[in-house]
């Protein structure tokens, strides 16, 4: 019983209803003569359901909200070209069309051939060659560019699904309505033809009345001809402005709503603030008016009272505006006040920069352009430096002052946390002593913070002196880079991110398909490819050449899953940049190795867990062990070596990890990582 109900109510629908009865009432008044007060009744009701349509268009906020307007406008049409025929028939059969056409004939028209008939012209040129000729071209515009924008929305869409920006609905919701539209303008630019048509009916029908009431006067009713042409001419001409008028409301409606857009906003308050809502203008505007009242012959009084209305609705307007001015700064205080008084914008505190230079402000001559500092673009080279020698992005570095830091000094941040700070010196350089100048040049003695290296801060004039003598002399801006640079080289494996691998496997992909379908994630995951990248940036390893890289973890991935052991692969799958890096001149190179017998205690201490592998050694064992270590590379320093030690591939991985906390930038090398034709020359070995 509910289902019948429910399907009964959904039957009699009084709106279906409506909207049949409205379409067959088209019908049948073309049909039966309709009496002439049925008929002053349904040109009333066009006449309002024309208004309608015109304000409805005007006030809806976006066009979608007349999505059904080109249906609308059929119906509207076929509805007015019954009227004009149901008028046709009483205006030749009885010469009594009723109030509505005989009012608009005598007093629209003027009761007069001539007026009338100028009066109606006029009003079907406006509403051709104006309004519908501006609405069929906008229609055709709009169709045209919403139709060709349709992907690239649709796109936009799906990026903001695929980036969490949007759910699932709302994915659903913006298609839907994007399909509306494509849909409306479709419509709109067949729709406009048939207001284009209307107005050419309408003046047809008109002519045809003419004419034919002329011959119903003189042949039927026995009048003279000039007494039927003033009287069906007049009805006729009314007869056609009763139709006139309600199709150029709808033409009005149809120019409004194809040149709204598809922007959400208030019709007329937006309309009125575009005109009249700059004081500037309408002070200009008022003073126009005003000068040509008096300096012309124009009407003084009414010039005046116009130009100096619009100067007080500008004046209005100005203080409107400062008021408003005043109340959102006020608004804005009170907002960023509440803001930071609400429990959860403390989340926005907990974003951390990967990379952060601050500095005092006795520095920032050095990071303003307006100045002429340099500082920014040094940051913007160091990125691509790094990328060139290491293979990998360096994070947006981010440069900022601090004024609880000293003038002059600057500290360097990975991650939140400081990792190095440094003094300079504004207006001064900084002199080094590459170890061949015996003259002293004077000075402030400080530390290159880079290195450490021993230095002086000599002034603008003795820079010069200072070349020629032989030292090595640096601005602060070169100074700031090249300790940045060297900061992030120390911490570059820490600040790459799971995200950072991401990117570079999307880039390898583009060229290299076939190898990372094979090994990620089949072989591999992110995470422990992510760790591999780690290892090399770490001790310096550039994975710029990321295809042999991935080629070498996709031969050994099967048999171990140990990030550092396939590590230890793709190093000697670089061994030539290896070699180039360490082993470049063509001369021997001095290094130190490895006794096999701490290599075997080495590896004997090794322990394998499912986390990976450890060193079981007694703490007083590596403590002799890296003493004999320290011995043998001062022997090195001593010559101006890199501190180089050469070992076997199967510890280098450990006495690496060894070493780590007591030499930091030890060079630990395998022989399986050096290029045949490159001679090495030991000048010791480690033994304990």
């Amino acid at each position: 019983m509910p289902q019948a109900k429910e399907g009964t109510e959904k039957l009699f629908n009084i709106q279906d209803v409506a909207v049949a009865l409205y379409l067959l009432a088209a019908f049948v008044f073309m049909i039966i003569t309709l009496p002439a007060p049925i008929l002053d009744v349904c040109l009333c009701f066009n006449m309002a359901i024309a208004f309608a349509v015109l304000f409805n268009t005007l006030f809806a906020k976006e066009v979608l909200d007349m999505s059904y307007y080109p249906t609308i406008l059929l119906f509207t049409t076929i509805f007015r070209i019954s009227l004009n025929i149901s008028s046709t028939k009483l205006i030749l059969t009885t010469g009594d069309p009723g109030n509505v056409v005989r009012t608009f004939g005598q007093y629209v028209g003027g009761n007069d051939l001539i007026i009338g008939g100028i009066v109606f012209v006029i009003i079907l040129i406006v509403q051709f060659i104006v309004i519908n000729k501006g609405s069929e071209r906008v229609s055709e515009v709009t169709a045209r560019f919403t139709l060709d924008a349709m992907p690239g929305k649709q796109m936009a869409i799906d990026a903001d699904l695929n980036t969490g920006a949007i759910d699932d609905k709302e994915a659903q919701n913006r298609r839907n309505k994007l399909q509306e539209e494509a849909t409306f303008f479709g419509s709109m630019d067949g729709a406009t033809k048939y207001v284009k048509g209307d107005s050419t009916a309408g003046l047809l029908i008109t002519l045809v009345n003419i004419v034919g009431g002329i011959a119903m006067g003189v042949l039927r009713r026995g009048m003279s001809v000039g007494d039927a042409v003033n009287y069906y001419t007049v009805l006729t001409i009314g007869d056609g402005l009763v139709g006139a008028i309600p199709s150029l409301l709808i033409s009005l409606a149809t120019g409004i709503l194809v040149t709204k857009g598809a922007k959400k906003a208030d019709f007329g308050p937006t309309l009125i603030n575009q005109i009249l809502g700059m004081p500037k203008v309408l002070f200009f505007v008022g003073g126009v008016i005003c000068f040509l009242g008096i300096a012309t012959p124009l009407n003084t009084f009414i010039f005046l009272l116009m130009g100096t209305a619009f100067i007080v609705v500008a004046a209005i307007n100005r203080n409107k505006m400062q008021v408003q001015e005043v109340v959102a700064e006020t608004e804005k205080e009170e907002t960023g006040a509440e803001e930071i008084r609400r429990p959860e914008n403390v989340v926005s505190l907990l974003q951390v920069d990967p990379i952060e230079l601050e500095f005092g402000y006795g520095i920032i001559p050095l990071a303003d352009v307006n100045q002429g500092g340099d500082l920014l673009d040094r940051v913007v080279m160091i990125r691509r430096q790094i990328a060139l020698e290491l293979g990998t992005v360096v994070p947006i570095i981010r440069l900022r002052d601090n004024i609880q830091l000293n003038p002059n000094q600057y500290i360097i941040k990975i991650k939140g946390i400081q990792a190095a700070d440094g003094e300079i010196l504004f207006d001064h350089y900084m002199a080094m002593n590459p170890g061949y100048v015996e003259e002293e040049i004077t000075g402030i003695p400080t530390f290159e913070p880079s290195f450490h290296l021993p230095a002086i801060w000599i002034t603008e004039g003795q820079r010069e002196r200072a070349e020629s003598m032989g030292y090595t002399v640096v601005d602060p801006p070169s100074i700031i880079a090249t300790h940045l640079t060297e900061i992030i080289r120390q911490h570059i494996a820490d600040l790459l991110t799971r995200q950072d691998t991401q990117n570079l496997i999307d880039n390898l992909k583009e060229s290299n398909p076939a190898v990372v379908e094979e090994l990620v994630p089949k072989l591999m995951g992110l995470g422990e490819i992510e760790k591999v990248l780690q290892n090399l940036l770490r001790e310096g390893i550039s994975i710029r050449d990321l295809l042999t890289i991935f080629e070498t973890l996709a031969d050994y991935a099967t048999s171990t899953r140990d990030p550092d052991v396939l590590t230890e692969y793709c190093r000697q799958a670089l061994k030539s940049a290896i070699s180039a890096k360490y082993f470049a001149g063509g001369e021997p190179t001095s290094v130190v190795t490895l006794d096999p017998k701490i290599e075997q205690e080495i590896m004997g201490s090794v322990k394998q867990t499912e986390q990976g592998a450890y060193l079981t050694l007694a703490p007083e064992r590596t403590r002799q062990i890296m003493t004999a270590t320290a011995e043998q590379v001062k022997r090195l320093e001593d010559l101006g070596k890199n501190q180089i030690v050469i070992t076997s591939p199967i510890v280098r991985i450990y006495f690496k990890k060894l070493s780590e906390d007591y030499i930091r930038d030890l060079i630990v090398i395998s022989y399986n990582e050096v290029e045949s034709n490159v001679e090495l020359q030991s000048i010791g070995m480690i033994t304990a």
